[in-house]
């Protein structure tokens, strides 16, 4: 049904009625956090659930878009790794009044940014530690701790999370990936919503390599 209201990323609470479900993006501060249009967390105050994420690492939370974030959600970030070369793990560096200067970040077990895809659905109360890479497409399962990378299209669940299975045949993986339906304009999107969710797969693959084709 055609309506005039348009989707708006910039609205901080998009669910009529209700201040539970937040667009990620408008809500950011920190300049180390990246997140695409339409994500959304069922919960309010995304940066709390961003944690040990301090400025002299410069390590960057990179999420696409339209990825779906429940509640209780965590994204560990490299300041909780402790330097495992010398003989202490204690951070003396990051306390008032001890005399360390913060260490090379060669010295320190620094794992690179963590980046999500796009259109990621991380399950309630999930962990996702530093240097993480999940592919887009993929479904973390609720409680799942991730402490390593995840494909696109793929279901992985427990602590530490592993692979359940994909989601679909490596075909319909590959036209997903080369349709990257999140980067089409609001319009499109309205009208693939009927092929985007529909339960034939069968239906959905035919009508993308359709649409591919004539673009």
């Amino acid at each position: 049904m055609k309506h005039n209201i348009m989707p708006d990323p910039n609205k901080i609470f998009p669910v009529p009625n209700t201040n539970t479900v937040t667009y990620v993006k408008p809500t950011i501060k920190n300049k180390n956090i990246i997140v695409g249009d339409f994500t959304y967390f069922s919960d309010t105050d995304f940066e709390s659930h961003v944690t040990h994420h301090y400025d002299f690492y410069d390590d960057k939370l990179i999420i696409g878009k339209f990825c779906q974030i429940a509640s209780g959600v965590n994204f560990v970030m490299n300041g909780a790794n402790h330097q495992m070369n010398a003989v202490s793990t204690f951070p003396f560096y990051i306390f008032e009044g001890w005399e360390q200067e913060v260490p090379p970040l060669s010295e320190l077990p620094l794992k690179g940014d963590t980046v999500i895809g796009n259109d990621v659905w991380i399950g309630q109360n999930a962990t996702i530690l530093s240097g993480v890479h999940i592919g887009d497409g993929a479904i973390i399962g609720m409680n799942s701790v991730v402490g390593s990378d995840v494909p696109p299209y793929t279901i992985v669940a427990g602590n530490p999370a592993k692979e359940i299975r994909k989601r679909f045949d490596d075909e319909l993986i590959r036209l997903m990936l080369a349709f990257q339906w999140w980067n089409k304009s609001i319009e499109e999107i309205n009208d693939l919503i009927p092929i985007l969710s529909c339960s034939d797969l069968q239906k959905t693959k035919a009508k993308i390599i359709e649409i591919m084709k004539k673009n």
